[in-house]
């Protein structure tokens, strides 16, 4: 028996696709003919010759009656298969099947009564393993078809793209160094089961290797899950998101290239860090990502990326716009996206001092936040520059920016306060010019709630000690109060709508939602590795880790299922995998390994992914004791 593939062309759109029939060989004289047994339909999972062939054999092999012989290990997709069309066959009369082969088909095909008389007090669970959310990733790597692309297009061999797989699936499920990660796949999870690795193969040296390997295809992978994520869920496009983020490292660094003092976003000033920029398309799926020295300043980094990403995106005739946040926006990054002919939006560096409203009648726009507070929009134009600009007011920033310069202001005072103390005291600072120094520290650590203090330093009749210290704070002036909460967006776009702009500009959030669950769910930070190849390593490791979380939590966002990542994977573990031995009367031991059934929210999430509940129905093996 063989799989043929049968190529169609639908007649109104053009469009090919592909089905596949079960099909045998006899000859009439010297001639070889073709006869279909069953067609088979359009079967996902079976893109390659090899799982073709294996599925065709494996269905031979249940028809003769060797229902447990089969002669390699198959997919667990493939083995439901076989299951199904050999039953087919049979029930349909589709071939001349002898009676004791129906018989022993229908018992290996369903889940039919099997008694045995057996010892209750000798039942004990012997492993319990999570298999819920390794399960969930599975199958959702088998969507997105990696493990052929790892085979066909990346260079890897049928082995390695399983570790490769099962590594991926690690990060995201259990997201640890590689020496945890191995205890935890030896001891915790059925997920070296669910890829067919023996535990005892698995090392830490193996999985720095693998990741080492996924990184030399990084051009390559990130390229094909762009193009696939598109495919699938039917994507363009039309506005991307840029942005840099960095992490910190654990430890001195001392031969690292790439590893720099920088400004932590963390405020780990006393570690080095690593920047690592990344594009992210409206609906979160990562394009393209780069890995820079941590010392690069953000605004340095964009034309690198704009000149790559052509390459990453579904739609070459339109340029997608771009949204960056205010450390981006320079002049000359402006200049550069025009010329190569981006849109943008972007929040303005600066607040205009001098502008006009665009709309004569003085009306302005008020949407409102997801909490209910408003904020006011109205389109502005600045002298001498084309950009738009939209005004917008928060009274929610407003209150905030209130709060945060009260609190400077109180910590500004207590500075006072110590430098007043110690002019007056025995022992304190009270040379002039050693005073003068801490308070020129003091100002520049509060730059903003120095412009309300008025400081005035007593000196003593030689003017070279400090008798005594003054300040008084200075109410701001109407105007200065007037922009609280106030803040620019800059746009090349030549759209007046300010509802419009201001939700393509919200949706800034996605990559803010992305670099947290780098950094958090998929723990990112902080860096352990010493060498520069595995850092950059572990690091693409994470963004492959994520492309696989944004695919499920995309397509629960569909169902109204918002659950944050490590929420699912709370969910998904309740579903375990457990194997009980009983001792049955006549002297033998049965082995039997089943999945639990997955709980309310667990199923939830199977269903809405339109997923199946378990990779298997039951493994059993009886032994003579």
């Amino acid at each position: 028996m063989f799989i043929k593939t049968i190529v169609k062309t639908e007649k109104k759109t053009g469009k090919r696709y592909e089905y596949y029939r079960l099909c045998e060989g006899y000859r009439i004289g010297n001639k070889v003919r073709h006869r279909t047994i069953i067609s088979l339909g359009k079967l996902q999972h079976l893109e390659n010759k090899e799982d073709r062939k294996i599925l065709a054999g494996a269905i031979e092999t249940i028809l003769r009656g060797e229902v447990e012989m089969f002669p390699v290990k198959i997919k667990p997709e493939l083995e439901k298969y076989a299951n199904e069309f050999a039953r087919r066959i049979i029930d349909e009369n589709l071939l001349d099947i002898s009676p004791k082969v129906k018989e022993t088909v229908k018992s290996n095909t369903e889940q039919t009564e099997d008694y045995q008389e057996v010892n209750l007090n000798s039942l004990e669970h012997t492993d319990a393993r999570e298999i819920g959310a390794e399960w969930l990733c599975k199958q959702t790597i088998d969507k997105l078809d990696l493990y052929d692309f790892l085979i066909n297009n990346a260079g890897f061999n049928p082995t390695s793209a399983s570790i490769a797989i099962m590594h991926i699936i690690s990060r995201a499920v259990f997201p640890a160094s590689e020496h945890k990660t191995v205890d935890w796949l030896k001891n915790n999870t059925a997920l070296a089961s669910l890829m067919n690795i023996p535990t005892n193969t698995i090392s830490r040296y193996k999985l720095y290797n693998i990741s080492q390997k996924l990184y030399q295809q990084k051009d390559k992978l990130e390229n094909f899950l762009s193009t696939k994520t598109n495919e699938l869920f039917d994507i363009e496009d039309k506005i991307i998101f840029y942005d840099l983020t960095n992490t910190y490292f654990e430890g001195r660094k001392e031969h690292s290239k790439i590893a720099k003092f920088g400004r932590s976003k963390e405020k780990r000033s006393d570690a080095k860090i690593v920047a690592l920029a990344a594009v992210i398309n409206a609906e979160g799926f990562l394009k393209y990502s780069k890995i820079y020295q941590g010392n690069i300043g953000d605004s340095k980094t964009l034309e690198k990326t704009i000149n790559d990403l052509s390459s990453r995106t579904s739609t070459l005739e339109r340029k997608p716009v771009i949204v960056m946040d205010a450390g981006i926006m320079t002049e000359e990054n402006a200049t550069m996206l025009k010329s190569k002919g981006y849109d943008y939006i972007a929040v303005s560096r600066t607040k205009l001092k001098e502008y006009t409203q665009v709309k004569t009648d003085n009306n302005i726009t008020t949407v409102y936040d997801k909490r209910g507070s408003a904020i006011e929009l109205k389109m502005v134009t600045k002298p001498d520059c084309d950009d738009k600009y939209m005004y917008v007011k928060s009274e929610k920033k407003a209150l905030k920016e209130t709060s945060m310069n009260e609190r400077f202001s109180q910590q500004y005072e207590e500075e006072l306060e110590k430098i007043q103390t110690a002019i007056t005291k025995k022992g304190g600072v009270k040379k002039l010019e050693k005073v003068w120094e801490r308070i020129g520290r003091l100002k520049e650590r509060y730059p903003s709630a120095n412009n309300y203090y008025k400081i005035e330093v007593i000196a003593d009749d030689e003017n070279k000690k400090a008798t005594n210290l003054k300040w008084e704070r200075i109410e701001p002036k109407p105007r200065e109060n007037a922009g609280a909460g106030v803040y620019f967006i800059r746009t090349s776009l030549d759209d007046k709508n300010e509802k419009n702009l201001w939700t393509i500009y919200n949706t800034l959030t996605e990559i803010e939602a992305t670099f947290r669950v780098l950094k958090t769910d998929l723990s990112l930070r902080p860096v352990y590795h010493k060498t520069d190849d595995n850092i950059e390593a572990h690091l693409f490791l994470g963004l492959l880790a994520y492309q696989l979380v944004a695919t499920i939590r995309y397509q629960l966002k569909q169902k109204n299922i918002n659950d944050d990542w490590r929420n699912i994977v709370r969910k998904m573990n309740t579903q375990k995998e457990i194997t009980s031995t009983l001792e049955t009367k006549n002297e033998k031991k049965i082995y039997l390994k089943k999945c639990s059934k997955p709980n309310v929210d667990a199923k939830q999430i199977y269903e809405a992914l339109d997923l199946k509940h378990s990779p298997y129905v039951l493994k059993k093996s009886v032994v003579p004791l």
